[in-house]
């Protein structure tokens, strides 16, 4: 049986999570009532497969994800972010099938939570609307906001949580940490709590591989709150395996900051992966040490965007070890 530890907040904070009866399954509940919130992160094929292969596809991925205890599926909504930066991509964009779509009509059997990201760049408020009234009781949202400032939208992101906000109250909102954004302007903790305030109850990170980065967002968004007598949101933590150079330098294409020592570790391995396993699972001992402390409390998304086996079996490994060091 799971037994729960319970949260050390900072002096001055008011709690704010509530208890929730056993065995009840929704997102709501397991963000409110775990230890230790565990996710799965997962890309929904090309929008150019069959529907035959799509369905292998989820499948396949239930059948990994079976007997593994997850609180939720993460479902991304992939953007084309070339206008983000003049460098090459490292991999080809490809579209992909809606995340809302590929839950509906493939992952019937999913026996978890579903946590659907919606870019806000691909909708307009009616299209969004649809999807919200649309969607089912106990699932969860992350909207991700345009790759650049400079792309019009049809809806902003706040406009958009305003919108879930009015339209589905009881449907937890999530949205994005960067912590390499606080590192170059350092004012990612008081973006937290803006979101936090627009109704946002829990944030997913960009991948973490800079453990001090990630630290650093968390101590200035756990003090922030402390002063301000409020209770923070549960911060999820992404951990990416790398399991070559191009997708080490993929990782950096998207704006993930990797550590020297760590490209290192990575670059001179002759197991490269399992050196990224390795160094995933002390990232997540040592953040989940660090928000006890803070009173915060923490989760892991552990994410699967590779098409090779031994990658997505390398992720379901580290997520099954999370849920057995520090969920058993």
């Amino acid at each position: 049986m799971r037994r729960r530890r319970p949260a050390r907040p900072l002096p001055g904070i008011r709690s704010g999570r509530a208890a929730y009866p056993a065995g009840v399954s929704d997102f709501a509940t397991a963000l409110a009532d775990r230890d230790v919130l565990l996710l799965f992160g997962m890309t929904p094929p090309r929008i150019t497969v069959s529907e035959d292969r799509a369905q292998e596809v989820a499948d396949a991925m239930l059948t990994r994800l079976g007997g593994l205890d997850i609180d939720g599926l993460i479902l991304y909504d992939l953007d084309d972010e070339s206008e983000r930066t003049d460098e090459e991509r490292p991999f080809p964009y490809l579209e992909t099938l809606d995340p809302g779509d590929f839950l509906d009509q493939h992952l019937g059997a999913l026996d978890a939570p579903a946590v659907v990201y919606r870019s806000i760049a691909k909708h307009d408020e009616p299209s969004l609307t649809a999807w919200l009234d649309s969607t089912p009781q106990g699932q969860a949202t992350v909207f991700v906001g345009a790759p650049t400032s400079d792309r019009p939208l049809d809806i902003s992101l706040p406009d958009a949580q305003a919108l879930c906000r009015a339209r589905r109250p009881d449907m937890p909102l999530g949205a994005v940490m960067i912590p390499e954004r606080h590192g170059g302007r350092g004012d990612e903790h008081m973006r937290l709590i803006a979101k936090q305030e627009a109704g946002v109850s829990f944030f997913v990170s960009q991948v973490v591989y800079d453990m001090a980065g990630a630290k650093n967002v968390a101590s200035d968004y756990a003090y922030t709150c402390r002063t301000r007598g409020l209770a923070p949101a549960r911060l999820v933590f992404t951990l990416s395996l790398c399991g070559s150079r191009k997708t080490l330098e993929f990782l950096q294409w998207l704006g993930v900051d990797v550590p020297q020592w760590v490209r290192n570790e990575l670059v001179h391995s002759d197991d490269p992966l399992g050196m990224s396993v390795v160094h995933a699972l002390d990232t997540a001992r040592e953040l989940r040490a660090f928000c006890d402390h803070l009173g915060v409390p923490v989760g892991f998304n552990v994410e699967s965007v590779s098409t090779r086996r031994t990658e997505i079996d390398a992720a379901v490994h580290v997520a099954r070890q999370i849920d057995f060091e520090m969920r058993r």
